[in-house]
């Protein structure tokens, strides 16, 4: 059975939201490394909790290993990142969409592989969402797509991160377009808003970033 699976990484902690707001909708909850300290924090026991555990107390271990459902270490020397791991473990549940929480903000060489993490998962038709306190980051191809006006994240941005996106239209938005090509690098769809309550975007070829995001006064 498909399942909607929330992964929770090591980042700053100051750039996760609160993760209680999202315990009405059905998730699993898997800690990667002290990402199964940061939902014991906010009141959360980890389904999984997989990792090296090199990032937190020794306390903090024996608490994560003695309340997570299952309690997964691996040896400091390993190929994989304590969050690699963790999709892995996630990908076994069969998912329908993986939410990545504690995977930005910090380092920008680890903030960049994890945003790229989205490519193979969506290669494998799986729905990968990056969220922070700031923004939720999706990975979309060529399609028709509809957005949702979400209050909390009001700004839309889409970034190619192919060298072309060709024929990209947006519909109900502040700042429509009509079959324009975005070549890499491009910022002519930076910061829109959506003016209606379902909005659609869609584009012939390549692969598009979809950053919705907000100020942090908001």
């Amino acid at each position: 059975m498909a399942k909607k699976i929330a992964i929770v990484g090591g980042s700053p902690k100051a750039y996760i939201p609160d993760l209680a707001s999202f315990q009405e909708e059905e998730l699993l909850w898997i800690g990667a490394d002290q990402g199964a300290e940061v939902l014991l924090e906010h009141g959360i026991t980890p389904d999984v909790a997989i990792g090296d555990f090199d990032s937190v107390t020794k306390d903090s271990k024996r608490k994560i290993r003695e309340q997570a459902t299952v309690f997964d270490e691996y040896p400091n020397e390993k190929d994989e990142t304590d969050l690699e791991l963790a999709i892995r473990a996630a990908l076994k549940q069969n998912p329908s969409h993986i939410l990545l929480f504690g995977v930005t903000g910090g380092r920008m060489d680890h903030t960049l592989a994890n945003v790229q993490i989205l490519y193979p998962l969506l290669k494998e038709g799986i729905k990968a969402t990056v969220i922070d306190k700031q923004n939720r980051v999706s990975l979309v191809e060529a399609g028709k797509h509809t957005l949702k006006t979400n209050r909390a994240y009001p700004y839309v941005s889409f970034l190619p991160v192919t060298f072309d996106v060709t024929g990209i239209t947006l519909e109900g938005f502040y700042y429509p377009l009509n079959e324009a090509d975005l070549p890499y690098g491009s910022t002519l769809c930076i910061s829109n808003q959506l003016i209606e309550d379902l909005g659609t975007f869609s584009f012939r070829s390549g692969i598009l970033l979809v950053i919705r995001s907000k100020d942090l006064t908001q």
